[in-house]
């Protein structure tokens, strides 16, 4: 296992609360659980530990949200995604941790951005609860968040500010848009797992880190469920961008 002092681990537990409860409640804010563990963790080696306690996480939201998924919007979006995913494979093979912390760093920074966007458009938006008929302008827009979410979850495992971005510039509301976030995260993440073991990512000593930590997931997730019609969003997106710009800059300083 990692040697791990005892707030190091702690710091990982409370990332890994906050990967269950942006699962089942604010989708992006594993944002911050991003940029604590690769301040703890070697920032490479993070994302295969990170990985999954992710998909523990898209578990129980597709066990929470399953049937508000938007299939017709996850068909749209998966070649674009797998041709993202494969560009952050190559990156991947010849990043060393110094090039994959800056990147994080630049990454978590970018979403910043993109969340204050998403939440400016998202503000503007009448919301339908689904989007509308495919054409020309939706087969482009899929296309171009697609790649970048790809690249941005391989990588960084940072695709959920783009993807928010993309289901709400759609016209999701709350409920299609946690469904349609949950199946999007299950099936992306598991089908990184092949990528990220060949890259020496996930082993067995990450996976007995997961094995603890996932026990925080499921606290995590709870707690978000509960609170998904209580929480006052706006305050915690705030926070969220906070924290996620603090940490992006503590990755690219340090």
């Amino acid at each position: 296992m990692y040697s791990l002092a005892l707030w190091e681990f702690l710091a990982l537990a409370a990332a890994s609360i906050l990967v269950g409860f942006s699962k089942t409640a604010v989708s992006g804010a594993n944002t911050v659980s991003l940029a604590v563990f690769a301040a703890v963790l070697p920032a490479r080696e993070s994302t295969g530990v990170l990985l999954p306690l992710l998909i523990v996480g898209d578990v129980l939201a597709v066990g929470t949200y399953r049937r508000h998924a938007h299939w017709g919007t996850l068909l749209r979006l998966f070649p674009a995604v797998a041709v993202g995913v494969v560009v952050g494979t190559v990156f991947m093979l010849w990043a060393g941790d110094a090039e994959v912390r800056a990147s994080i760093g630049a990454i978590l920074l970018l979403m910043a951005g993109v969340t204050v966007w998403r939440r400016r458009a998202a503000a503007r938006a009448a919301a339908p609860e689904v989007p509308a008929a495919d054409g020309a302008g939706a087969r482009l827009k899929a296309g171009s968040y697609g790649v970048l979410g790809g690249f941005t979850t391989m990588v960084a495992n940072a695709g959920g500010p783009v993807m928010s971005l993309y289901l709400l510039s759609a016209g999701f509301r709350k409920l299609g848009f946690l469904g349609t976030s949950a199946w999007f995260f299950l099936i992306v993440n598991v089908a990184k797992v092949p990528f990220s073991v060949s890259l020496g990512l996930i082993d067995g000593r990450s996976l007995l880190l997961d094995a603890l930590l996932a026990l925080f997931v499921l606290p995590g997730a709870y707690i978000g469920k509960a609170c998904v019609d209580r929480i006052n969003q706006r305050l915690f997106e705030r926070l969220v961008i906070a924290a996620t710009v603090l940490g992006g800059l503590q990755l690219m300083l340090r």
